[in-house]
């Protein structure tokens, strides 16, 4: 008889038993509840998912926001930064009078004034080989949105090595591109990017600039691809690179395979082991998933 247990991506689509709804709940979700794709049933997988959020940023904002509204019972929110005036302009789940503060704690009060009803995790933390496992441990689905190359790489890793479902994206300037990882079912991020380039290879966050409302636009696309993980619903760019040019408000998919070689998700994996690469002030080149 076999024992293997069954994946988190399974379990996140377990049969629905018991629709205790209150009152409040059921007004809350309403426009949720009538949907013929999510209905009660969806409603409660998405009450019940819990889902990590990496980055109280420019993409971590409009996720969290989304997911806390639809009703995502717990929500981990990891960063270690504080609220800067500079991050006012594409960072929505702060405020003027947040500035300052530890940005988990700002993230936190504003998602549970949108919905009291969930329970929200700050983790004021840099994400780390030694941390991440029992971080991923406690959630379903992860939500990367840091803004380098060293963390994208760590996420994705753990990921693959815990089978936890990942939605990757990027924003730069004027463009975005976004990026679903199921564990051996698709695609990683190491399929498309092998290794992290070398520290100053890339331009600092100084240099940078984005559209603040490409933020929103491609932060709420990873929100909604998080909740048909959590519904089993629609097909998700899982082995599609979706790029997203915002001028000339252009989509593209491009047709990504998983790589045979990938040293992280092929069935004969050089890396087995979490690697902490090199902390560098980072934003990449469109081609490579760039956050800010």
């Amino acid at each position: 008889m076999s024992t293997q247990q069954p994946s988190k991506l399974e379990r996140l689509q377990a049969p629905i038993t018991v629709l205790d709804f209150s009152e409040e709940e059921i007004r809350r979700y309403s426009r949720h509840i009538v949907l013929p794709e999510v209905g009660g049933i969806g409603q409660k997988r998405i009450n019940r998912a819990a889902v990590l959020v990496v980055g109280a940023g420019g993409l971590g904002s409009p996720v969290a926001l989304y997911l806390a509204a639809a009703g995502v019972g717990k929500i981990g929110i990891v960063d270690n930064d504080i609220v800067d005036t500079s991050n006012l302009q594409r960072q929505i789940l702060h405020t003027t009078a947040a500035v300052g503060r530890k940005k988990v704690e700002s993230a936190r009060d504003t998602l549970l004034a949108l919905n009291p009803n969930l329970e929200i995790v700050p983790l004021d933390l840099r994400l780390n080989a030694s941390n991440i496992i029992d971080i991923l441990s406690d959630y379903d689905v992860v939500a990367e949105g840091s803004d380098n190359f060293p963390t994208k790489f760590l996420v994705n890793d753990a990921c693959v090595m815990t089978g936890t479902p990942l939605s990757m994206a990027g924003i730069f300037r004027f463009s975005g591109q976004i990026l679903t990882v199921i564990p051996r079912q698709g695609p990683c991020y190491r399929c498309l990017i092998p290794q992290p380039p070398p520290p100053g290879a890339i331009p600092s966050c100084q240099e940078a600039g984005v559209l603040g409302a490409m933020a929103g636009a491609v932060g709420v696309m990873q929100a909604t691809e998080i909740l048909k993980l959590i519904l089993g619903k629609g097909q998700v760019l899982n082995g599609r690179f979706l790029l997203f040019e915002a001028l000339q408000m252009r989509f593209e998919p491009i047709e990504v395979k998983r790589n045979p070689e990938c040293p992280v998700c092929s069935d004969s994996p050089t890396i087995t082991e979490l690697i902490d690469y090199e902390i560098a002030c980072a934003v990449q080149p469109p081609t490579a998933l760039p956050v800010t």
